[in-house]
């Protein structure tokens, strides 16, 4: 595996190291470096040597750094000196996106080379740089990473018109009460791949500004769409999304239930987090769930749904049921 050090002036290293992990999980073979004030040039390359020593392949890294010609990049580039037959390669301009596309290219690009990590990571990060309003963005920009082009049709289609083999491939299927957010939009569309992300929901369907927002929020080269539930049980029966490979997210487990019961083909619903409030039980760091909620999943449960507790896709799978009796336990003490 590649390893990466990231490394800047100050805590910015330490602070992007954080938020790679709320959004894409913790990483392994990962170190930031940072040059603090009272600090020079030889701690920050002390730093980095310790970081490449601890990782499994010191002979793959790839260097994300905050500032061309600056300190940290600097010291990198000696140590890159010291070490041109291997594959090292570094980056400047670090910023978040680039730090996730990283990450998701080890997981998914697994024998590429730091070096092509490296070329691969550039279009992402200036991909990155947006403004709203939209218009504010200066003449000419244009998006240097070019989305993935998913098969689809533009235009009406015909009623009755059968794509691909008629049935909607749902590619996941998450109850989340932020619905979509930085760890959708990066890490599991990453993962799953889709061209539609879908939130279902008939309270979101009706708000123009929650709407609005989740449709600003899709990652590049894939649509977002609010529908209501019966909506949705209508896409699952028309052959005409049969080339289409969707994301689906539902707020609460309870429409989840009523989308299912209608006929959405969903074996298997990704938990990943649901708010706390008034009646509620927190189960862990990120589920809280009140009666009704114990009792939908108990239903799920009954008609053979399968569980995958995860918040983003390298962690490790909670079992659902275990926390689903701890909270019905202690709301039964209330």
């Amino acid at each position: 595996m590649v390893g990466i050090i990231l490394a800047s002036h100050g805590g910015f290293a330490d602070g992007i190291f954080q938020s790679g992990s709320m959004i894409f999980g913790d990483q392994q073979n990962v170190k930031a470096c940072t040059l603090m004030p009272n600090e020079g040039p030889d701690d920050v390359r002390a730093k980095m040597q310790a970081a490449i020593n601890s990782f499994d392949d010191p002979d793959h890294v790839l260097f994300l750094i905050d500032l061309w010609s600056g300190t940290p990049f600097n010291q990198a580039n000696i140590l890159l000196g010291e070490n041109e037959d291997k594959d090292w390669a570094i980056v400047t301009g670090m910023n978040l996106p680039m730090v996730i596309e990283a990450y998701t290219a080890r997981m998914t690009m697994q024998d590429a080379s730091a070096k092509e990590i490296a070329t691969h990571i550039v279009g992402v990060a200036k991909d990155g740089v947006k403004t709203m309003p939209e218009d504010l963005m200066p003449a000419g920009a244009a998006d240097t990473a070019q989305p993935e082009q998913h098969d689809q049709p533009t235009g009406a289609i015909p009623e009755g018109t059968v794509l691909g083999d008629g049935h909607i491939k749902i590619g996941l299927a998450r109850i989340d009460s932020r619905l979509l957010h930085g760890q959708v939009a990066t890490a599991w569309s990453k993962s799953v791949n889709p061209d539609r992300i879908i939130v279902v929901s008939d309270n979101v369907s009706h708000d123009e500004l929650r709407k609005t927002m989740i449709q600003q929020a899709a990652p590049a080269g894939i649509k977002a769409h609010v529908i209501p539930i019966k909506k949705m049980i209508e896409v699952a029966k028309d052959p005409r999304f049969g080339n289409t490979k969707a994301l689906l997210l539902f707020e609460t487990p309870e429409d989840a239930l009523k989308a299912i019961e209608g006929g959405v083909d969903i074996k298997t619903l990704n938990i990943g987090s649901m708010a706390h409030s008034e009646g509620k039980v927190a189960v862990n760091k990120v589920l809280s769930l009140n009666m009704e909620d114990v009792k939908t999943y108990d239903k799920l449960k009954e008609m053979g749904i399968q569980f995958d507790v995860r918040k983003v896709p390298g962690d490790n799978p909670e079992d659902m049921m275990s926390l689903v009796n701890k909270a019905r336990e202690e709301l039964e003490k209330k």
